[in-house]
């Protein structure tokens, strides 16, 4: 069961876009971010909730879609993000960039899963444009933007193929294909 939650905990860059996320849900996903484990305690990270059409609007044009599929602006407007989690680093707590984001982001995104949401982590955004949108004090930066939604796009994990590309791509149905490693390519040793 949980494998299958793992699996279904995917990247998703098409959403319904007339089913909205409540922000009861978005705060249910913080939390989950809050209770996880974090390096020495320190626990730096904060949150920025995001659930209305208007601000989902302006956090979109400020982040970047789908590196790998070059000829994809990101998605049209009737399949774009419900909601968002804009993941905040809290600078008078811990100054750089740890294992704390992605713990907390994996946490937020099986409960996602969890919730019937996909979503899609981004770390290619606009930086400053987002902090001035989002009203975000000096003492946060802004580490990871996670978009949340219905998810649209069917997703197929598939082993990589002989060459190692590990690009993802869509088929002509849109299909969205995932490369991955096999078992036997990552563990390195058995003792």
């Amino acid at each position: 069961m949980f494998k299958d939650l793992v699996k279904q905990a995917r990247s998703y860059r098409r959403f319904y876009g007339d089913k909205e996320i409540t922000m009861e849900q978005l705060r249910e996903l913080a939390d989950y971010g809050r209770l996880s484990p974090s390096g020495a305690n320190r626990q730096p990270l904060k949150y920025i909730l995001v659930n209305s059409r208007e601000k989902n609007d302006k956090v979109f044009e400020n982040v970047a879609w789908a590196g790998y599929l070059k000829d994809w602006e990101g998605p049209i407007p009737s399949e774009r993000p419900a909601g968002y989690i804009i993941m905040l680093r809290d600078n008078s707590i811990n100054k750089v960039t740890t294992m704390d984001e992605g713990i907390a982001a994996q946490s937020i995104f099986l409960g996602a899963a969890e919730m019937g949401l996909g979503g899609c982590f981004i770390g290619s955004f606009k930086k400053e444009q987002l902090k001035n949108l989002l009203e975000v004090d000096e003492e946060y930066d802004i580490t990871l933007v996670i978009a949340l939604g219905y998810p649209k796009e069917e997703v197929v994990l598939e082993d990589i193929t002989a060459e190692g590309d590990v690009k993802y791509w869509r088929d002509e149905s849109q299909v969205h294909h995932v490369p991955k490693r096999r078992l036997d390519q990552v563990i390195v040793k058995e003792l």
